[in-house]
């Protein structure tokens, strides 16, 4: 990558950043605690709107997790339909097909119910039901929408995407395995609900893998060029909270004051990444998720630690910071802080039971995976050191087993 395409993709950045400044960044409308949950139908009903469609998958809905908010619904007096087809990583289809049903049934807003799959339909779907004429595929990029979603309340069953807070979907194109992107302020949700109790059943594999999507999010976002004194924050204290309480709630799950600390972490990564941005973690991440379908917080967990090391000294000083807020290391040069800091992070998955890489990445994938990683990161991605072809593919055979 010659100089000239580094300097445009810094000036592209910093033009970003500039133009974030007038967006609205007010926090989206919440509802919090224990129960939370049985409290968003009559919430619901206070905005107005008589019928809702709630976008789910169909393991939530066979372990009922969802029963609660019906039972509520109904008391309420506002009906719904349910789209439960949503796949892992959702597809152009699932999309197309949970937008027909809320067209169909006369609907007037969406509840997103679940993780980052069913955040990431939703979203996509309220979007395309107010953006009609823009296809999925012409909404990947940044800025593409043109009108504003219908009422969107956010739901999650994870303490990881942060989705309830963020601006981005991604939706998997499955004829091409290519996962596309969307990032645009219109994908916001207006309400979010953080219930801890919607998580005490998630096993420890999600758990683990979740949260340290969540970590993620405030790394990347930290680490970043785009920073301003919010996403700091935000990012500081999700990586403090995470720190302290991941491994508690992977060891017990029915920790409620711990799962409450982990999806207000989960929340406030999303705040610090919404407005930042990630890095080539997220890229190469969603590119294995669209050519193998590996679940993007297990991607994430394994990724980071890699993407860290391959920034190096340009990513010391702020890693550093974080090594002294996470009570990993408190003395010693910024390197030696830095490098403790991704020691903790791979100690972090081993004790999670997360390994240390991919057995299932093919040779004759790597040139595209390459391409469509860096098709996404760059110019956009505001990282400490910008990637060419190279060291991409550097990168992701560092995590070939």
């Amino acid at each position: 990558m010659n100089s000239a395409y580094k300097a445009f993709s810094r000036v592209y950045q910093q033009t970003f950043r500039v133009a974030m400044c007038a967006f609205n960044w007010e926090e989206p409308e919440m509802l919090e605690g224990p129960g939370a949950i049985r409290r968003l139908p009559e919430f619901i009903k206070k905005k107005g709107l008589k019928k809702v469609l709630i976008v789910t998958d169909k393991g939530l809905m066979g372990i009922g997790l969802l029963n609660s908010l019906f039972e509520e619904m109904a008391k309420a007096g506002v009906d719904y339909v349910v789209y439960d087809g949503t796949q892992p990583n959702p597809s152009i289809e699932n999309i197309e097909d949970a937008r027909k049903l809320y067209v169909d049934n006369g609907c007037e807003g969406v509840i997103a119910f679940g993780g980052g799959s069913p955040m990431d339909c939703a979203k996509a779907a309220a979007a395309r039901v107010s953006n009609p004429k823009i296809p999925v595929k012409k909404m990947r990029g940044v800025l593409k929408l043109v009108h504003k979603l219908p009422p969107l309340f956010a739901v999650p069953t994870t303490a990881g995407t942060g989705s309830e807070t963020t601006l981005a979907a991604v939706v998997t194109d499955t004829a091409t395995h290519e996962k596309n992107a969307i990032n645009d302020p219109r994908l916001r949700p207006k309400y979010a609900v953080l219930d801890p109790e919607l998580t005490v059943g998630l096993p420890p594999h999600i758990t683990s893998t979740t949260g340290m999507d969540a970590l993620t999010h405030a790394v990347e976002a930290y680490i970043g060029k785009s920073n301003v004194k919010s996403t700091i924050d935000y990012a500081e204290k999700a990586t403090k909270m995470i720190f302290e309480n991941i491994e508690k709630v992977y060891a017990n799950g029915k920790d409620v004051e711990a799962r409450d600390a982990m999806l207000k972490a989960s929340f406030y990564a999303g705040q610090a990444f919404t407005r930042a941005y990630v890095g080539y973690v997220h890229a190469i991440a969603h590119n294995l998720g669209g050519h193998y379908n590996v679940p993007h917080g297990l991607a994430n967990a394994i990724i980071l630690p890699y993407v860290l090391e391959y920034y190096g000294e340009s990513a010391h000083k702020p890693l550093a910071k974080l090594a002294v807020i996470a009570g990993v290391k408190t003395n010693g040069t910024d390197k030696e802080k830095a490098e403790a800091f991704i020691e903790a992070i791979k100690t972090l998955n081993k004790n999670m039971n997360i390994p240390d890489g991919f057995d299932m990445i093919q040779e004759k994938d790597i040139p595209v995976i390459v391409k469509r990683a860096l098709k996404e990161g760059n110019p956009l991605y505001p990282v400490p050191k910008i990637m060419d072809e190279a060291d991409c593919e550097a990168v992701i055979r560092r995590m070939m087993k």
